[in-house]
Formats: structure tokens, C-alpha cells, sequence
């Protein structure tokens, strides 16, 4: 991995990704980031790639290890947008919502895991 959280396929356009480009023709078609179903990109449900806790821990590690002055681009620059089948937008949801549930446990175990010991040194 090179570090990068982009998921844009590879038959779309970096100006067909861009949230300010104009509206692809109505003929071109775009396969679902979620699915892989081919649709119209006039059809498209455009949306920021959905991104695993995985692919962010695996992501930022990497960049820690191989390029630190990187990593505030990495996390803060925007993603472009993917296409996703409109039909697949409650599944996206719900991916998403997971994924930010399991993100949020794994960052309450951080916190719990500095700050037990701190807590344990201050009062005994």
C-alpha cells in the first residue's frame, strides 16, 4: 500500500472524481465502488470512498513509518468522490456507520490504555 486511502477505480477520470467537475455524459458508464455493478455515471450516487479502520490504521502506520511530513495530508485533504449504485446507499450507510463504531471503540482503547496507568501511578 502506498499510503493512500484512495479508492478510485481505475476506469474513472480524475475529472469525473471531482465533486466541481461537470456531470459525465448520460452513454459513459461507472462501476459501483460497493458493489462493482456497472451504472450510468449520469446515475451515479457520487460519494467520498468508503474506508476501513483497517485501510486507516494501515494507512497511517505506513506513512508514520516511510514519509511522517505526509501524514496531515493524508488525514485531512479530501478523498474524490467514487461512483456508488443508488440502490446501495442504505448498505453504504450502514458500512459506514460500522466502520465509525469500530473506529471510535479502537480510539476509547487508546485513551483507556494511557490513561489507566496514569490514573493508577497518581493514586497509589
Amino acid at each position: 500500500m502506498s499510503g493512500e486511502l484512495s479508492n478510485t477505480p481505475s476506469n474513472q477520470t480524475p475529472e469525473s472524481a471531482d465533486a466541481g467537475a461537470a456531470t459525465p455524459s448520460t452513454t459513459e458508464t461507472v462501476r459501483c465502488s460497493l458493489t462493482g455493478k456497472e451504472i450510468a455515471a449520469s446515475d451515479a450516487y457520487w460519494a467520498p470512498p468508503l474506508i476501513t479502520v483497517r485501510e486507516l490504521v494501515t494507512a497511517v502506520f505506513s506513512n508514520i513509518m516511510h514519509a511522517p511530513g505526509t501524514l496531515g495530508s493524508l488525514l485531512w485533504e479530501k478523498q474524490p468522490d467514487v461512483p456508488y449504485d443508488p440502490e446501495a446507499r442504505e448498505e453504504l450507510a450502514s458500512r459506514r456507520t460500522a466502520e465509525q463504531a469500530k473506529l471510535l471503540l479502537l480510539l476509547l482503547i487508546i485513551l483507556a490504555l494511557i490513561t489507566v496507568p496514569i490514573f493508577l501511578v497518581v493514586s497509589g
